[in-house]
């Protein structure tokens, strides 16, 4: 789990969020990292649960399907029932967002809505059935922003390469 350096200012109290974390570091109700330089890095997921935990009521689970044509409507099907099958097995409460369009552009109503909640932070954790099932090209910008967000990525079909993602 990434830490990160709070140093922002909350604007009702005016007290800054160094402040507001180190106050909770002196309670004992969190533990700060220190850097060589002496800098606080706090755990984000123990200062705000809601919004940074993977199973957070707050952040859902979402599973992906797409392919490319309207001739592939029963690999549709297929990829969502085996999404669908494994994440209820996991015991996770889930959605699945069912795209149909090809993999070379972003035009596709699914995605669009899909990274808009993954750059909102409302989403923990994305489950998909292969790693070109988002983009043909860009999948790893994908990566990098659930990976920023702290999203963990599922991939049921991967296949590990040296280009192994997240």
């Amino acid at each position: 789990m990434g830490r990160k350096v709070l140093q922002s200012t909350d604007r009702r109290s005016g007290r800054s969020s160094w402040s507001f974390a180190s106050d909770r570091e002196i309670s004992g109700k969190i533990t700060a990292e220190r850097t060589p330089g002496g800098q606080r890095r706090y755990d984000l997921s123990a200062l705000l649960p809601d919004k940074f935990s993977i199973d957070s009521p707050t952040r859902r689970t979402v599973a992906y399907a797409r392919v490319a044509s309207h001739d592939q409507s029963a690999d549709l099907e297929r990829q969502q029932q085996a999404l669908e099958l494994y994440c209820a097995k996991q015991g996770w409460t889930f959605s699945v967002v069912a795209d149909l369009g090809s993999g070379m552009n972003d035009h596709k109503r699914g995605l669009k809505q899909l990274l808009r909640d993954l750059i909102a932070g409302d989403i923990g954790r994305l489950v998909i059935a292969h790693k070109d099932r988002l983009l043909r090209f860009g999948a790893e910008l994908v990566f990098a922003i659930c990976e920023a967000k702290q999203v963990k990525v599922v991939i049921l079909n991967h296949d590990p390469g040296p280009q192994d993602c997240p």
